[in-house]
Parts: structure tokens; C-alpha cells; sequence
């Protein structure tokens, strides 16, 4: 088959390292067309919006006033989550629980500025264990697999921490910092794929001793998508989607009120996603996620097509400190640096190499689409 032929988006940064992006006549790209045809019509933040977060709001205080939370919420360290933190709880009123699950990747900067926030809203959060030796098997076992989305094994556990937490507390109310003005382009399936437990049962039995997760926190599509949602009454709602939001006004507000210090990406609060994101995927697979951030912030004006281009000329991170991380990571993982040189040079695979559900979530993506619960593209 021959390469195909370099080409970038005439209005963001995406590009042919994604190999599934089409583009017009005009040269603009499907994620664009995408995003002006059916994410911004739709997507107006106005007083209609405020009167639905107000209802949302107030349907929550109804339904929690005899209990010591009315929600909970995620937090990470990362920006949107800790926006949506401050915004619940001094602008609409609410009684957030703070959940926080410890996967051992914290950078210190991240820390300082959730211990800053809690101390500055007098919240206290909940740090839900999990079983470090198992997380640490499923993260090597991901790595030996030679997949991409280095991510999913702590994504998914975190997510999975947070819905079955709130369910056995029986806290009906999730509000999640995800939000269409700085993620509205969905990074390919090749980049990026979707939370599959099937996937990495199947990674985990191939490539660990113990061949069953068997301790760590997990949550199928079934479970979160349909028996939470339909026979547990579980709610997630996106706050951020409803008021008028960008990076810059967190950081502003960040900033004054909790002397917030912002990473050099996005998602680079987590020492092991700020690696996978800015030396694995870059230096293994020639994917760069800054292309799918950097677009949501030009198709919503937040930067110019000009800042991303120049910003994209040099590496996600400076080397020395990726070298840095892969030492303080392989040894967490129990191996050493030369064995993981070797790991990264090995062929290249996808979710098509190992059993996954990837019909039924793009199934679940189109029935979500014709209801009218998701505007996202999903490819």
C-alpha cells in the first residue's frame, strides 16, 4: 500500500498522522466539519443554558437536602476538574464530595495544587485505595501489549473507583469537568481508544503471571452506561458545557483564588500519562495529542492556528525530563530501562490485535448520537 500523502487541516492542526481524517475541497478536515456542523449549533451557552444548570441545580439540593453531600465530583489536579470544584461549590451552592483515587503518578505540582484548593474551599476529599501491586502488573502488562493508549489502564480505574463508589454511597449526582470548549475534538481510535474492559482483560491475561484482574475497581459499558444509569439512577452531569468557560478563565480564576500553577500540557498532572502522551506515543506511533487540544482551543478561539503550528515545532517535553520519568517509571514497574528501550522498538499494535468490544461501543456512540446524548465524532 503506499503512504499516503502529508496533509493539514487549512483551519486547526489535525493532520494525516491521524490515517482516517478526510478533508473538503476547500482542504478543511472532517473533525472540523464536524465540530461547525454539529457541536457548535448546538452548543450555545446563553440564558437558556444558565436557566438548565440552574434547574439541574436545584434538582439536586431537592433531592439531597437531608444529607451531608448533594454530588460528587472527581479531582485529578488537572484544570477542568479543579474549576468545576471551585464553581459547584462557591458559585452554585453545592456540597460536593471531593473523590480522589491514588494511582501512584501524582507529580508534586499536582498535589500542591489540590491540597491549595481543598484548604481554600475548606473541603476535605475521600483518597480511595487500590491495589498498587495489581495496578502496577496491568500498566507493565499494557506496555508489553505495544498498544498505544497507555492511559486506559489508569482511566479506567479511576472512573471505575468514582461510579462504583458514589452507587454503593448511594450519591445519584456525578458532575465530571468534561466540557466541549477545550475538548470538543476526540483524539482517532488510533490515538486514543475508547474504555474497554473486554480489551484489557484480554492484555492482562496475555501479558501478566496472574491472568485475571482480580482486586482493582472495574466497570463495564453494561454497568455505567445502562445498569447504573437506568436501574441506579445514576447522573452525570458536565457543568462546564453550560456556563460560559475556557482554559483562560480557569487559569485566571485558578490562579487569584488558589495559587493555582499550571502543566505544560493538558493531563500532565499524572507523571505517567505526561510520559505516554509526550514520549511514547510521540517517539513510538508519531502521534501527537497537542494537535486534537490545540484544535478545540482554535475552533473555539482560544488560540490561533499560528501559536499551535509554532508551539508544535518542539516536542511535547523536554527530553532530559522524559528520560527522567522513564527511569522513576520503569523502576515502579520493575524493570529496567534498557529492557524498556527494547519494549518500545517492538512492532507496533492496536485494539484489532486483542479481543475488545469495539462494535458495541461504536454501536452504543450511534444510538447516543440519535438520542441526542452525545455530539462527539467517534471513528
Amino acid at each position: 500500500m503506499n503512504k499516503r500523502e502529508y496533509q493539514i487541516c487549512i483551519n486547526c492542526v489535525m493532520d494525516t498522522t491521524d490515517s482516517k481524517i478526510t478533508f473538503n475541497n476547500e482542504g478543511m478536515c472532517d473533525h472540523c466539519q464536524h465540530f461547525y456542523g454539529n457541536i457548535k449549533p448546538k452548543w450555545i451557552v446563553n440564558e437558556k443554558s444558565k436557566e438548565k444548570l440552574e434547574n439541574i441545580v436545584a434538582k439536586i439540593k431537592k433531592k439531597n437536602k437531608k444529607r451531608k453531600y448533594d454530588c460528587i465530583i472527581g479531582l485529578s489536579g488537572g484544570m477542568d476538574s479543579t474549576y468545576l470544584l471551585y464553581y459547584a461549590k462557591e458559585v452554585l451552592g453545592l456540597r460536593p464530595l471531593v473523590f480522589a483515587v491514588d494511582t501512584g503518578w501524582n507529580l508534586p505540582v499536582a498535589d500542591k495544587n489540590i491540597d491549595n484548593l481543598l484548604k481554600g474551599l475548606n473541603l476535605e476529599k475521600i483518597d480511595y485505595k487500590i491495589d498498587k501491586e495489581e495496578m502496577r502488573d496491568l500498566q507493565l502488562a499494557f506496555f508489553k501489549s505495544q498498544v498505544p493508549y497507555q492511559d486506559m489502564p489508569q482511566d479506567h480505574v479511576i472512573f471505575a473507583s468514582l461510579y462504583n463508589f458514589a452507587v454503593k454511597s448511594k450519591i445519584k449526582y456525578i458532575l465530571t469537568g468534561g466540557n466541549l470548549s477545550t475538548e470538543s475534538m476526540r483524539e482517532p481510535n488510533e490515538w486514543v481508544y475508547m474504555n474497554d474492559l473486554r480489551m484489557m482483560k484480554d492484555i492482562y491475561k496475555k501479558f501478566s503471571k496472574k491472568k485475571k484482574i482480580k482486586k482493582l475497581p472495574t466497570a463495564s459499558i453494561f454497568k455505567y452506561k445502562i445498569y447504573y444509569k437506568y436501574f441506579k439512577g445514576m447522573k452525570v452531569y458536565r457543568p462546564l458545557d453550560l456556563i460560559p468557560y475556557s482554559k483562560q478563565i480557569a487559569l485566571d480564576t485558578l490562579t487569584e483564588k488558589f495559587s493555582y500553577e499550571p502543566y505544560a500540557n493538558k493531563h500532565y498532572e499524572s507523571r505517567l500519562t505526561r510520559f505516554y502522551e509526550g514520549y511514547w506515543l510521540y517517539h513510538k506511533f508519531g502521534y501527537d495529542k497537542r494537535k486534537a487540544y490545540f484544535s478545540s482551543l482554535i475552533v473555539s478561539n482560544q488560540m490561533t492556528r499560528e501559536e499551535a503550528l509554532e508551539t508544535l515545532k518542539k516536542p511535547p517535553y523536554d527530553e532530559k525530563e522524559a528520560l527522567e520519568d522513564m527511569r522513576i517509571i520503569v523502576e515502579k514497574l520493575g524493570i529496567t530501562v534498557e529492557e524498556f528501550k527494547i519494549m518500545m522498538k517492538e512492532p507496533n499494535k492496536t485494539y484489532k490485535d486483542y479481543k475488545n468490544s469495539f462494535w458495541l461501543i461504536k454501536f452504543g456512540v450511534w444510538i447516543s448520537k440519535k438520542l441526542g446524548l452525545s455530539k462527539m465524532q467517534y471513528r
